[in-house]
C-alpha cells in the first residue's frame, strides 16, 4: 500500500494513574507460588516489565478513549467539525451493542458530521484503523480522521488473578495465563490527514505492507467471563516463534513497497510484548536493537494502544525527530501483521 497525501498531523496518551509492579502481582500471587515452589521475580525476570498501570474500577472504554481524543485535539491544529471520520480501534469495548465509539464521540464532543464506527483486531486495531483512515483520506473520501484506542486490561489481569488463586492448578496449567499478567491500561488519540490541511512540518504516512497467518488463530484467544469480566489463555511459546516467522515475511513485503531498509530507518516501534519478543524479532529481521524505542518496561502490552503509545512518547522525549523515518511493525493474535512507514 502507498499514499501521497496522508499525513499524522498530531498524536497523544492518557495514562492511568495507578500503577502495578510486577513485585507487587506476585506478592498476590504468594499462596500459589509457594504452592508450586515458584521463584520470586520470575514474572520481570522473563518480561523485562517492572510495571504497568491500570484505570480505576469502573472505568470504560469509551471514558479512556475520550481522556486520549480531547488530549489529541488540544494539541491540534484542526478543529473537530474538519474530522469526518471517528474510529474506536481498542480490544476493550464497553459492550457489544452500539459501538463503543458512539460513547466517546459524545464524551469528546464531537459533531454529528462525523461518521464513527469501531474496528477491532486484537493489539493490531490501532493501526488497522490508521490504514483505513488513510485509504478514505487518500481516496478524497474524507479530510481529516480521528482514530483512538482506550485499552482497560484491569478486568482481564483481576479475573486471572482470582482463578490462579483458587484453581488447583500445576505449573505446566498456569503456562496458558502468563501472558495475562503483562496486560496493562493505557489511552491514544492520533489525527491524521491530508497534507493540504498542515502547517509546517508534514509527518507522511508513506505505506506499507500486510500479511495474515490465521492458521494461527487458536494460539491467543480471550473473550467475556460473567458481567465484569474477561478470560484469555496464550501459547505463548508457539505464539512468539509463529509471530516472528510471519513478521519476517512481512519485513519482504515491506521494503519493496516502501524501497526502505534496515540501514535507512531511523527509528523502529513495535508491538509491546516484552524483552524477548523484541530481541528474537530484531534477530530474526537483522534489525539494529540501538534503534528500538521501547515502553513496555513501564507500561506493559497495552493491546492496541501499546505501539501508538510509544511512538507518542517516543516523540515527545525526542527519540524520533524531524525529518526521521521511522519503522511502525505491528503485530496481533489471528495472527496478522502490520508495517507502516513514517516519514516525522
Amino acid at each position: 500500500m502507498r499514499f501521497d497525501n496522508v499525513c499524522l498531523e498530531s498524536i497523544a496518551v492518557a495514562l492511568p494513574d495507578e500503577v502495578w509492579t510486577s513485585a507487587a502481582i506476585e506478592e498476590r500471587l504468594q499462596p500459589m507460588y509457594d504452592r508450586l515452589k515458584l521463584p520470586v521475580g520470575r514474572l520481570e525476570l522473563m518480561t523485562g516489565i517492572k510495571e504497568r498501570r491500570h484505570w480505576p474500577v469502573g472505568t470504560r472504554p469509551s471514558d479512556a478513549s475520550a481522556l486520549a481524543g480531547k488530549a489529541v485535539l488540544a494539541k491540534s491544529a484542526l478543529r473537530p467539525e474538519q474530522l469526518g471520520v471517528f474510529i474506536h480501534a481498542a480490544v476493550s469495548r464497553d459492550m457489544l451493542e452500539p459501538a463503543t465509539a458512539s460513547f466517546a464521540h459524545r464524551k469528546i464532543g464531537l459533531p454529528s458530521t462525523t461518521q464513527l464506527f469501531d474496528l477491532s483486531n486484537a493489539c493490531l486495531g490501532f493501526l488497522n484503523g490508521m490504514v483505513t483512515l488513510a485509504g478514505l483520506i487518500e481516496s478524497g473520501q474524507v479530510l481529516a480522521g480521528l482514530v483512538v484506542s482506550g485499552e482497560n486490561g484491569r478486568p482481564l489481569i483481576e479475573q486471572t488473578l482470582s482463578h490462579l488463586l483458587s484453581a488447583p492448578l500445576s505449573r505446566n496449567a498456569i503456562k496458558p495465563f502468563f501472558a495475562n499478567l503483562t496486560i496493562g491500561s493505557g489511552a491514544v488519540g492520533a489525527i491524521l490527514c491530508h497534507r493540504s490541511l498542515v502547517k509546517g512540518r508534514a509527518h507522511r504516512l508513506l505505506g506499507g505492507a500486510g500479511r495474515a497467518a490465521t492458521q494461527h488463530s487458536e494460539l491467543c484467544q480471550g473473550d467475556t467471563h460473567g458481567a465484569d469480566s474477561l478470560a484469555m489463555q496464550t501459547d505463548s511459546e508457539q505464539l512468539l516463534i509463529a509471530g516472528v516467522e510471519l513478521a519476517r515475511e512481512t519485513w519482504r513485503d515491506y521494503t519493496a513497497a516502501t524501497d526502505w531498509n534496515r540501514d535507512s530507518i531511523d527509528r523502529f516501534i513495535c508491538h509491546q510484548v516484552g524483552s524477548v519478543h523484541r530481541r528474537k524479532l530484531y534477530e530474526a529481521l537483522g534489525l539494529d536493537l540501538a534503534k528500538d524505542f521501547s515502553t513496555f518496561e513501564t507500561l506493559g502490552n497495552m493491546g492496541s494502544a501499546s505501539l501508538p503509545a510509544t511512538l507518542a512518547q517516543a516523540v515527545s522525549t525526542g527519540a524520533v525527530r524531524e525529518g526521521n523515518r521511522v519503522g511502525l511493525l505491528g503485530i496481533g493474535s489471528g495472527l496478522n501483521c502490520l508495517m507502516l512507514a513514517l516519514e516525522w
